[in-house]
């Protein structure tokens, strides 16, 4: 029997771990399940006959390299830091790796050797990175195939809140990813290309320079721009368009308040705050405020970034508990840490809790002498707080491709992404089966969207 390595059991994981239980006797796995806590491994395995959990810690290096050994194919879904390390291992035993997130420098610089063992790493495998991947260029190459010249590219993906989910969130979102990857979004210098001119936005504007997109059933949703767009020029093969703009979607108003962390420097990861374990909501957000015995937090605050006092800025942090005199609860940390502790009390999915994902790319093309635009678009809801739309759409693409890897069927090695249709095709086509299917629709490329 083939045997499947996954190491970390955490929120993304529990759909990728049943879907390998639930394929598991019909393809011939054992599928050996590790985390730090054995418990949360025990609970995704739950008493498989073909499952099995076990205590991993990935700073004992002698317990990783005999799993690794001893397995056919490795996923990794612990933090992103620490996939090279289980590259490391998987490279020293000539072992196939998948993992859900982007190649690190560190990662791309194990290419020659994962060739020359023969070996795939294939990484950005899961939502985003991963799906966008995927649909994007099956597009691209059905364009291109035509004779189209692409000359813009534009994709949002956003986790959020399924519509009548906590109704009385303004925010209309809770965690349903790493909370630490929300809390610092957007840092660093936003690059990307517009109507062929080089744009960029520094960190202090990224939140008040959105787009607005309109998905038909779903309403409004704000996007904001990802980092560097300009690295998927020779990703996609799109050297020399136009226009090429990625992002991230939230619901209208959630980036104007956003923004107010941003300004005052609560999502500073680079250094740490004195007096934490003393420190309550209201004295976090006031200590980035000047000195004012006369006047309340809620004034100076307002005052200081030009808010209205009952404005709906203000509704959504009140609503969060930011000027709650409520502890904090850690004993130190930065900012962006105590921020991320502070928003994990309403932030985080109770049982009940639907989860949504929205994916929405758009292509402008010419071809045979006419402009044209397409839009495709994903949405996908979950069912509860542990098989949500966010773990979905990461697990599946990871378990699909981990089967394919063991079938034979994807001959590629190396250090990849999943962008070649030998890859691409088969994992979107089962997708489609689990109700994962882009839906593409030719525009009027004069339509507002």
């Amino acid at each position: 029997m083939k045997k499947i390595l996954v190491l970390g059991a955490g929120r993304s994981s529990s759909s990728l771990i049943n879907y390998l239980l639930e394929n598991s006797t019909e393809e011939g796995w054992k599928v050996r399940v590790g985390d730090y806590a054995l418990e949360l491994a025990q609970d995704r395995c739950k008493n498989s006959e073909n499952g099995y959990a076990f205590a991993f810690d990935i700073g004992n290096e002698d317990q990783l390299n005999e799993e690794v050994k001893a397995a056919d194919i490795v996923v990794s879904m612990l933090p992103a830091k620490y996939h090279v390390v289980v590259a490391k291992s998987c490279l020293k035993w000539d072992k196939n790796m998948v993992t859900a997130s982007y190649v690190s420098k560190e990662m791309q610089a194990y290419d020659a050797e994962a060739k020359e063992r023969g070996i795939i790493i294939l990484n950005e495998c899961g939502l985003d990175p991963g799906i966008d991947h995927m649909s994007a260029m099956k597009v691209i190459d059905e364009i291109r195939h035509r004779g189209g010249v692409l000359t813009g590219f534009e994709s949002f993906t956003g986790g959020l809140l399924a519509p009548g989910t906590d109704e009385k969130n303004p925010w209309e979102y809770k965690f349903t990813w790493n909370p630490r990857n929300v809390i610092l979004a957007g840092q660093g210098v936003v690059k990307f290309i517009q109507e062929g001119t080089y744009k960029y936005i520094p960190y202090q504007k990224v939140f008040r320079r959105t787009e607005q997109v309109h998905i038909p059933g779903y309403g409004y949703f704000e996007g904001y721009a990802n980092r560097d767009s300009l690295n998927y020029l020779d990703i996609y093969g799109l050297r020399g368009i136009k226009t090429i703009y990625r992002g991230t979607f939230r619901r209208p108003g959630f980036c104007r308040t956003w923004n107010v962390f941003v300004q005052l420097g609560a999502t500073d990861d680079s250094y740490e705050m004195e007096g934490v374990k003393d420190m309550t909501h209201r004295s976090f957000i006031n200590s980035f405020l000047s000195y004012n015995p006369n006047d309340s937090v809620e004034l100076k605050l307002a005052y200081y970034l030009n808010l209205d006092i009952d404005g709906p800025e203000m509704h959504r942090l009140r609503w969060a508990g930011i000027f709650d005199h409520t502890p904090v609860g850690l004993t130190q940390g930065t900012p962006a840490q105590i921020l991320e502790h502070i928003l994990k009390k309403k932030w985080t999915l109770k049982k009940e809790d639907k989860d949504m994902i929205v994916m929405w790319h758009k292509f402008q093309y010419e071809e045979n002498g006419e402009e044209k635009e397409i839009h495709s678009t994903l949405v996908a809801i979950g069912d509860d707080d542990i098989y949500t739309a966010m773990s979905k759409t990461v697990g599946l693409p990871l378990g699909i491709a981990t089967k394919l890897i063991l079938q034979g069927k994807v001959h590629g090695t190396g250090v990849q992404i999943p962008i070649k249709k030998e890859i691409y095709a088969p994992i979107l086509k089962e997708l489609s089966s689990f109700g994962f299917e882009m839906t593409e629709k030719e525009v009027n490329n004069t339509q507002s969207v």
